[in-house]
């Protein structure tokens, strides 16, 4: 199991509650998470281990905050008290405030001298740091106070309320700098940016606007979000300004002239959280659709999807690694990735349509909306071709069998060959007259037969790329074709309801198979060409000698239409996979359940005696044909096939069997388990 990449680290357990937030420390080494379960915990970040747990309040904490050299921190909680604690012992310093009724929020300034809390009151107060003793008390607004924000120097507080205004308020005196009016709906947070110069807010009205201290005057108006504005954040050089909205986007503006320069979207639902990464050129954002999302800022790209039900995200200070908490009371930290996934994908995320890898294993190549081919070097991720020329969407792309060209074809109703080494076209296969649907090469690689939806097969001699037959019977929409393993013969299966085998010399119909009442979606040969086997959306499976159009064995009807269905290599079995969550394997008879989603493909190991199977349950099961037990999956390539799909969907372990722990850290042990995985150190059953 060397070189076993992990994509999501341990959990950090503690919290016996639903965790509320996260904060880092200032210099990044330290976390403290903050619970319903009345504590707060300071993790070591680069140990992930807890060092001290914080205990006295006695109800739920509201929120906290370092102080700006981390020696402290300032907490208030829904018991109506504010605690001050220190990082380093994890005793409470002070209890500075009792029967504050509704305390929202604690916030210290930065000369760490006063501290200002707000009530959920049309006023707020400003105490004094060290003995708790009541400053100011700031009247002004004529609704609840919700956001509050020292300037950089300490000097000045910006205050935000339901009654649409922005004050601006001087410390030592508490009088009432400047009043902003503009916004249309109540305000929903404020703060100081270029140094105390400016002002940004953002509002239930949907927009962010932009503030000059001195004058009180709006500077800019950030509109474009049709949802309200939950938050916005600055971009580390100041130059761009991030916001997210009940509208499910996140927002990307040119902070001096107001421009929008992206809109990031694929979140489902309204986005709780959204964090620039520390150099500025990745942007993180939590949603309620149970994603964790990560951006390209240049392109506004996204880079990743982490699957996880999270009410908060943060990037690590200097590291690309993500900090999220979710409600079941853990924190977990994640390898970003970044440089494995963009160098592949950036350029069309989400517009895949096709991948293959070459026989040898070195390149990949993929296809995608943007009709373009692209061929990739595994070992660099470096792109080493840009194949053009298709005019219509792409159905699907091959290697040759010798890995030495690649073979496209296209709703353009053309199949094309292409040279890896120059990315030159060298032939265009013409003929068919609607789109190509699929194409399949013969064991030897000489010949190719197409499928169209012009109804009609096609085979093709390989070195010259001329047709040498067309074959003429289907009477709609040709779904699959295969050659027999002796190149003999063609099957194909129809929305005709038909199933019809084909000579390949003359290209005569030899058989036409009907029994099915609905579209044949699936057809294969058996390993020594004798049997055919269908799959039909009339929910049955029927295996069909070769010899005889008449003779045929009929399956029990499955549930749900069928999709896929394949032969044993040995020819003893068959295994088919309905919608129903479920694979069958016939023969023995056996249902093969765990999938708790439906299932979209299913490939059998070389000697039969495996299954892997993959869904949009997001996992990828490895099964024993003999037992039906998910077995195994300690391969190298299936355990990082797996730890991928866990990165882009949820990691999913449950009933998997390790047969040793040979390359993996003990927190990655620490993983395994926690996502339902069990070690074993003798593993005698179903070695392949």
């Amino acid at each position: 199991m060397d070189d076993i990449y992990f994509g999501e680290y341990a959990y950090l357990e503690g919290h016996s509650k639903r965790v509320d937030g996260i904060k880092f420390s200032p210099d990044g080494a330290k976390i403290v998470s903050y619970s319903r379960d009345h504590t707060m915990r300071i993790w070591d970040v680069s140990l992930r281990k807890q060092l001290q747990v914080l205990k006295g309040h006695s109800d739920g904490i509201v929120t906290l905050q370092f102080t700006h050299d981390g020696s402290e921190i300032v907490s208030c909680s829904w018991d109506e008290t504010i605690r001050i604690w220190d990082v380093l012992s994890g005793q409470q310093i002070k209890l500075l405030k009792e029967n504050l009724s509704n305390i929202s929020s604690a916030l210290f300034s930065p000369d760490c001298s006063k501290i200002a809390v707000c009530s959920n009151e049309e006023t707020f107060q400003i105490l004094d740091a060290s003995s708790g003793e009541q400053l100011q008390l700031l009247v002004g607004h004529s609704d609840t106070v919700l956001p509050v924000h020292f300037s950089p120097d300490s000097s000045k507080i910006v205050s935000g309320a339901a009654d649409k205004s922005i004050r601006i308020w001087d410390v030592l005196s508490g009088k009432q700098l400047q009043l902003l009016e503009g916004h249309l709906d109540k305000i929903t947070g404020v703060q100081f940016i270029s140094n105390g110069s400016k002002i940004i807010s953002h509002s239930k009205d949907k927009t962010t606007r932009i503030w000059d201290v001195s004058s009180g005057q709006q500077i800019q108006i950030l509109e474009g979000h049709k949802g309200q504005v939950f938050g916005i954040e600055l971009s580390p050089d100041n130059t761009k300004i991030l916001s997210f909205s009940t509208d499910s986007t996140i927002r990307l503006w040119d902070q001096f002239s107001g421009k929008q320069i992206h809109v990031l979207e694929g979140h489902s639902r309204w986005v709780e959280q959204a964090k620039f990464s520390t150099d500025g050129s990745k942007i993180v954002s939590s949603s309620t659709d149970n994603t964790i999302r990560v951006w390209d800022v240049s392109s506004g790209k996204q880079i990743q999807i982490l699957e996880e039900e999270s009410y908060g995200v943060r990037f690590f200070p200097k590291e690309s690694k993500i900090l999220s908490f979710s409600p079941d009371g853990t924190i977990r930290i994640w390898d970003v990735v970044v440089e494995r996934k963009v160098h592949l994908i950036e350029e069309f995320l989400d517009m895949i349509t096709g991948i293959q890898c070459s026989p040898d294993g070195s390149k990949i190549i993929s296809c995608s909306k943007d009709n373009k081919i692209k061929l990739w070097d595994v070992q660099s991720r470096k792109q080493i071709q840009i194949f053009e020329g298709h005019l219509k969407h792409i159905n699907g792309i091959l290697f040759f069998p010798d890995g030495s060209k690649v073979i496209s074809y296209s709703d353009d109703n053309t199949i094309r060959i292409w040279d890896v080494l120059s990315g030159k076209q060298l032939q265009l296969l013409e003929g068919h007259s609607r789109r190509v649907i699929k194409v399949q090469f013969s064991p030897d690689g000489s010949k190719l037969v197409s499928c169209s939806n012009d109804k009609t097969i096609r085979i093709w001699d390989m070195f010259s790329g001329k047709q040498t037959q067309l074959l003429i019977g289907h009477t709609t929409d040709i779904n699959e074709i295969q050659f027999s393993p002796d190149e003999s013969k063609i099957v194909s299966c129809s929305n005709d309801y038909t199933v019809r085998l084909w000579d390949v010399l003359s290209g005569k119909q030899l058989q036409v198979f009907e029994g099915h009442s609905d579209n044949v979606t699936g057809v294969q040969f058996s390993s020594d060409g004798s049997k055919i086997i269908s799959c039909s959306s009339d929910k049955t499976l029927r295996i069909w000698d070769v010899l005889s159009e008449n003779k045929f064995v009929l399956f029990e009807r499955h549930k749900n239409d069928l999709n896929n269905v394949r032969f044993s290599p040995d020819g003893t079995k068959i295994i088919s996979c309905p919608g129903d969550k479920t694979i069958r394997l016939w023969n023995q008879i056996q249902v093969l359940e765990g999938h708790t989603g439906f299932i979209d493909g299913i490939h059998l190991s070389s000697d039969g005696s495996k299954l892997v199977s993959y869904s949009r349950d997001k996992t990828i099961r490895l099964w024993g044909c003999d037992n039906c037990k998910i077995i195994d999956v300690t391969e190298t390539s299936l355990v990082k096939c797996i730890w991928r799909v866990g990165i882009q969907g949820g990691l999913f372990l449950k009933d998997s069997i390790w047969k040793d722990t040979k390359g993996l850290k003990d927190e990655q042990k620490l993983l395994v388990k926690q996502r339902g995985g069990i070690f074993r150190t003798f593993f005698s059953f179903l070695r392949g």
